[in-house]
């Protein structure tokens, strides 16, 4: 297992070795004064035992976390929340106020990924238990949090998922920790990946977030991405991902107005979004970005949009 990497000296990333892969999720340890310990990102509960590992090899003990904070509550990102809470009787969940209901309640989020991920979901992402309510914080936009020493700004952030938010440390000249607002992209490549999921993604909402982003002053210095670790280009970075976000998009709008089914559509994307990403990376970093975000389930958030962007695909593939 990967030891605890030091970004700062509050500050760790904890590689979740998900599938037993490298640099995929992580979870970002901050260590403050008076015991104020938390974490950014719990992962799935399939990782659990990786995260405790991590924060044990940061020289602290679970139990005396006191903060969880998720940028939303899709499974890669806060799954592991109710069991970690039951290892960590000082910490509270902080959530946004569209993703709260679901973490006290999982029943319609686990019933939907059922439907998804079927007799994988275990082996993917293990437990997902209900979260107490009286130990639940309900964060929204412009809320500040006191975590691990720092004060962080909440962002509200949508076009990824409705529940999203960014947390924003103006006073290290701008380290935002972003979820999945920046997207995917692994240590060592340049390559940035749009993670479109059902249900949902809206580009007019990522558009906005994504200025919101560029127009925080400062721009962040530093972005800490679940997927996964530190970059300091953000402009580079941003733009990558919003071009390539649209230049998707647009494939499977067009693969959709010409009448391809959806493993045709699926096929269609993978082709045109793996060369360039072939262009830097070796296979086995081919299929830690999938990992992070596959062609089938980006695919299959793209249909959704378009289904209810452009009515003349609403009733596609029906």
């Amino acid at each position: 297992m990967p030891a605890p990497l030091q970004l700062d000296e509050d500050l760790y990333v904890l590689d979740l070795m998900f599938q037993d892969a490298p640099g995929v999720i992580g979870a970002y340890l901050l260590k403050g004064p008076d015991g104020d310990l938390a974490l950014i990102e719990v992962g799935p509960g399939s990782t659990l035992p990786a995260l405790l590992e991590g924060v044990r090899g940061a020289g602290i003990d679970p139990a005396d976390i006191t903060k969880l904070l998720v940028t939303h509550i899709h499974l890669d990102h806060a799954g592991a929340a109710g069991e970690l809470l039951q290892q960590m009787p000082r910490a509270k969940l902080y959530v946004h106020e569209n993703g709260a209901a679901h973490m006290i309640d999982p029943s319609k989020l686990l019933a939907s990924a059922l439907r998804i991920y079927g007799d994988q979901m275990d082996r993917l992402w293990g437990a997902f238990l209900p979260v107490p309510e009286e130990r639940v914080v309900v964060l929204k936009d412009g809320d500040l949090v006191m975590a691990g020493g720092r004060e962080l700004e909440v962002l509200y952030t949508p076009g990824h998922a409705s529940h999203h938010v960014a947390y924003y440390d103006r006073s290290r000249g701008g380290h935002l920790f972003t979820g999945d607002v920046a997207g995917v992209r692994l240590q060592g490549y340049n390559y940035v990946r749009p993670p479109t999921p059902p249900p949902d993604l809206d580009l007019g909402l990522w558009n906005g977030s994504l200025d919101r982003i560029m127009a925080l002053q400062p721009i962040p210095s530093v972005l800490y991405l679940t997927h996964f670790g530190p970059f300091a280009d953000a402009p580079r970075h941003l733009h990558e991902l919003r071009t390539r976000l649209q230049i998707w998009g647009d494939i499977v709008h067009t693969a959709m107005r010409g009448g391809q089914t959806r493993p045709e559509v699926i096929h269609t994307l993978e082709l045109a979004g793996t060369p360039a990403l072939r262009l830097q990376a070796d296979e086995a970093a081919v299929q830690r970005y999938e990992l992070a975000g596959n062609y089938e389930m980006s695919t299959d958030g793209y249909i959704r949009y378009w289904r209810k962007a452009d009515p003349d695909l609403a009733a596609w593939g029906k």
